[in-house]
């Protein structure tokens, strides 16, 4: 098998320096792009840290101890508990993105650039840090097995469908749209099936992107406009990229719930609860911090750091002992 890199966005949304900059950033951008703030889209929690990333690596070490490389993309930012590994490389906005764009704080137009990090293997994972690994990994559940190509997840639940992008719906539900209008004018022959992909690792061909990009440079141009995230230029890689590639034959399409722990649910003891039931059994399941602008002492939110530390307690290797 070849190697098979991994790929991480992570932020510190605690840091002093980095809160500067988002909020002298948001002023400028939210005067000359007032009513195209996404949906949640710029609440604390989508910038809060809470140890995922740290568990991630646990996880990953546990269940996929044969990864490739791993890149960690930030802002100006390293984890004061991270060992220096051969195994790991930090990749900084500013070597990856042009200076003219900077600072960014739309993931969307982050994971853009993924398949130009340097060095990146051409099959990769990209992990958002609150997906992990629950179970140990099986390559050709995500890369296909012998045949060319990945295996992309959809959830079985049919999604809400319009006929435009609206400022009022979740982010999903705009990257959707986007690719029927992309996907329907393209191809005479595309059927957009009325789903969503999972919010789950998700399994890249770094040539395939590069094929995207230069197919259609235009969504990558739109995306990479958005300072902070817009509904009205959605995200391309949680859904018109796969959708894409299955049309192409790069990916098949199967349905496979996760287990979706959204932490300011009602149901998140239970969904836990599951979790602790279930974990080495399930391929990935996400823990999405929907506390938004809660305090980081909130007990949604040390609920799920208990849960995290009870399921993986073993340090990994890329952390510092004294951490």
């Amino acid at each position: 098998m070849s190697a098979i890199d991994i790929v991480y966005l992570w932020v510190d949304g605690a840091d002093p320096a980095w809160q500067t900059r988002r909020q002298q950033a948001y002023a400028a951008w939210s005067e000359a792009h007032a009513g195209t703030l996404a949906l949640h889209g710029n609440v604390a929690g989508r910038y809060r840290d809470n140890g995922e990333l740290r568990y991630n690596l646990r996880a990953l070490e546990q269940f996929f101890p044969g990864h490739g490389h791993i890149y960690l993309v930030t802002d100006r930012q390293v984890p004061a508990w991270l060992r220096a590994s051969t195994r790991l490389s930090v990749i900084d906005h500013a070597s990856l993105m042009p200076a003219a764009a900077l600072p960014v704080f739309d993931s969307g137009h982050i994971e853009s650039y993924l398949h130009h990090i340097p060095g990146l293997s051409e099959q990769f994972l990209y992990f958002n840090d609150d997906v992990f690994l629950g179970a140990p990994f099986e390559p050709a559940l995500w890369f296909g097995g012998e045949a060319a190509g990945v295996n992309v997840f959809v959830e079985g639940e049919t999604a809400p469908s319009f006929d435009d992008l609206r400022p009022d719906v979740a982010a999903p539900v705009n990257c959707a749209t986007l690719s029927r209008h992309w996907l329907s004018a393209k191809y005479a022959g595309y059927v957009h099936a009325p789903c969503l992909y999972a919010h789950a690792p998700r399994p890249m061909l770094k040539s395939v992107l590069h094929e995207l990009e230069a197919l259609a440079p235009e969504l990558f141009i739109n995306v990479r406009q958005s300072t902070f995230r817009s509904w009205q230029n959605p995200a391309l890689l949680p859904d018109l990229v796969p959708r894409w590639m299955v049309y192409m034959g790069h990916a098949r399409q199967q349905v496979l719930d996760p287990l979706h722990v959204a932490s300011g649910a009602d149901d998140a003891p239970e969904a836990l609860g599951q979790l602790l039931r279930r974990f080495g059994q399930l391929p990935f399941f996400c823990i999405n911090d929907t506390c938004d602008e809660a305090e980081d002492d909130d007990p949604r939110l040390l609920r799920v750091a208990a849960t995290l530390q009870q399921l993986l307690p073993q340090p990994s290797s890329f952390e510092l002992e004294s951490a």
